[in-house]
């Protein structure tokens, strides 16, 4: 089997990246890995030294099957350097596996995503494959299927990127005009129909409410592991846009996780523990606090990053 591309996108963050590149080595697939690295630019001069750590670091990598850097020349942003990047990936290899600087990952992690990606790139019901797991209170299947889709590292295809729909407005007319409001929101449990509103707005720049949206809305599925394969150790409070917080902290897997023949349908007890989980972290007042702990979730937390 071929191993997938990973695309990485870095910004200002040099011990981050070290620790999700260093990580990602541990992985005996790497080995046979492309690794394609986009590295934003300075929005301004306050992250510049930094981004020029960050760039200096990527320079020396090894132990890949190739590496390839893009130093972006004009700061993008979190949102448009990874729709243009997944795009660009998936154009040119046809899937690619997706992390950011703060996603220290399992040694499992490439089997599970390989693994997954070609189980099921013929099956248009199968949007992606994930890697993190909410620290949920009960076991969940040693791996199960969720409508929609997630971010803290992921894979596609190029056909399932294809459904990726920019335009928020768009998804949110969708979504009220079915009535799926409250399914979207994990049955009222946590707001993110109200963060998509709020990207609309230009409060947030998230592609990651979009891509959920998108995939949600094509009645799409992604496969998950039962024990989580990616650990972020990005809400520690080293960014603008959120808190410190250790809600989304778990153990990592410690033994390979199967993909294996089930049932290509949603796992109403995962999607219920799931629900359990957002409702346990949702914020007491979430009109004004959503956007921050959207922050926490969803990685808005980098200098200048756009997000």
């Amino acid at each position: 089997m071929t191993c997938a591309p990973v695309a990485l996108f870095v910004y200002n963050r040099p011990w981050h990246t070290r620790q999700t590149v260093e990580a990602l080595l541990a992985n005996p697939e790497a080995l046979e890995t492309p690794l394609l690295v986009f590295s934003d630019a300075p929005k301004d001069g306050t992250a510049r030294n930094a981004v020029a750590e960050v760039r200096s670091f990527l320079r020396g990598i090894a132990g890949f099957k190739s590496v390839s850097v893009v130093e972006r020349e004009s700061n993008f942003g979190l949102a448009r350097s990874i729709i243009d990047g997944v795009s660009s990936v998936c154009e040119q290899h046809g899937r690619v596996i997706i992390l950011e600087d703060d996603l220290v990952t399992s040694p499992y992690f490439l089997k599970f995503m390989n693994d997954g990606l070609e189980k099921y790139r013929d099956d248009q019901r199968v949007i992606s494959i994930h890697g993190y797991i909410y620290p949920v209170e009960r076991e969940l299947p040693e791996s199960f299927f969720l409508k929609g889709a997630d971010c803290w590292g992921w894979a596609t295809w190029k056909r399932g990127w294809e459904l990726f729909e920019p335009d928020g407005r768009r998804l949110l007319d969708e979504l009220k005009r079915r009535k799926l409001t409250c399914q979207f929101d994990f049955d009222g449990r946590y707001p993110y129909t109200k963060m998509l509103k709020d990207q609309i707005a230009g409060k947030n720049n998230s592609w990651a409410i979009r891509w959920y949206a998108s995939a949600f809305l094509n009645d799409k599925l992604t496969l998950y592991p039962g024990r989580s394969l990616v650990h972020n150790i990005g809400a520690d409070g080293s960014g603008t846009h959120c808190s410190e917080t250790r809600d989304f902290s778990g153990e990592l897997a410690t033994a390979p996780i199967a993909v294996r023949n089930i049932a290509v349908g949603e796992s109403l007890s995962a999607r219920q523990l799931f629900a359990e989980f957002h409702k346990r972290t949702r914020p007491p007042f979430p009109v004004r606090v959503a956007n921050k702990v959207f922050g926490q979730i969803q990685r808005l937390r980098r200098n200048g990053y756009g997000k």
